[in-house]
């Protein structure tokens, strides 16, 4: 016979594992996404609202995290399970897998000639990428700004020895470049159109004279991708249609770009221009290409060893 006493208890046992089940549903039917203030599809999706109205309409909630100041930050945040999506350049990535952060990369968006490259100050007697011989030059370590400088000056046959690199972050080598503490910086946009417009400053080397093959990229964690793939997929088909939308609008675009980033307005047309560029699923191509940087990375010494590529990239539709 069951006592009274009894009977409440179970029930009160059987309230809390009733209570406990929606809970888990609920967190289960969560996408975490970082954010870096950078002119890329997840800014743009993020900014419009997008992700939140397509994936509410499956039941999903949207937490954002950030803004990260770079990749390596959100990249971070996914090895240590913040976060389930966020972007960076190929380049971090490539660095990202040969430290052994579990992720996968599912989008790819090669760079335009002009939201990368070599700045100097306009005064400088810099004018080409042998003339780097000798000078300071402000990069991230491992990351794009890395990637240039050396990619530069191996296609321009300099000995990267002769070239001091300077490693800072994004944040910190504009105030390096304004106060001639560098004598040049590799970076991308949005810092390179403030370094040229806002900073007197004048491009020595886009992407087309650096020869340079990165891309930008969208990550998840490889748990994630493997546990949520129908969720991935979602995200990555709002994805597709912010990035369409923001080809077709590039002034609107940057301007939305540019307000996200909080850097001057006037920027907004050229950084349109240079990063409207169209994303797409990860391709053989674009797998063979990523590899092939890879490998670079390893012989320049930039990475300790390569890493398996492949592992660390998922083919969505």
């Amino acid at each position: 016979m069951i006592t009274k006493r009894q009977f409440f208890i179970a029930m009160a046992v059987t309230a809390a594992i009733a209570s406990l089940a929606p809970a888990a549903q609920a967190a289960d039917q969560v996408v975490r996404i970082g954010w870096l203030r950078g002119p890329n599809d997840i800014t743009l999706a993020k900014s419009r609202g997008t992700l939140e109205k397509a994936l509410a309409e499956k039941g999903i909630k949207v937490e954002w995290a950030g803004p990260f100041p770079a990749a390596a930050p959100a990249f971070e945040a996914l090895n240590a399970g913040s976060i389930d999506i966020t972007a960076g350049s190929s380049t971090s990535a490539i660095a990202a897998l040969a430290a052994k952060i579990p992720l996968v990369v599912f989008a790819y968006q090669k760079m335009a000639p002009a939201s990368e490259g070599i700045v100097v100050k306009k005064d400088s007697s810099i004018n080409s990428i042998k003339d780097l011989a000798g000078k300071k030059v402000a990069v991230n370590r491992g990351g794009t700004g890395e990637y240039l400088l050396m990619q530069g000056l191996a296609t321009n046959g300099i000995d990267p020895k002769s070239v001091e690199r300077v490693y800072l972050s994004p944040s910190d080598s504009g105030p390096s470049f304004t106060q001639g503490h560098v004598d040049a910086w590799a970076t991308w946009d949005p810092f390179l159109t403030i370094a040229e417009k806002a900073y007197d400053g004048k491009v020595v080397a886009d992407g087309t004279a650096i020869r340079s093959d990165n891309a930008v990229v969208l990550v998840a964690s490889k748990e994630f991708a493997q546990s949520k793939s129908d969720q991935l997929q979602l995200v990555f088909d709002v994805i597709k249609s912010e990035n369409a939308w923001a080809i077709a609008n590039k002034t609107e675009a940057g301007a939305i770009w540019v307000k996200e980033m909080n850097v001057p307005a006037d920027l907004a047309q050229k950084i349109g221009e240079n990063n409207a560029v169209p994303t797409t699923a990860v391709s053989k191509a674009d797998a063979d290409q990523i590899t092939k940087v890879a490998e670079w990375y390893a012989r320049s010494g930039i990475i300790p060893a390569l890493p398996d590529v492949d592992s660390g990239i998922v083919s969505l539709k």
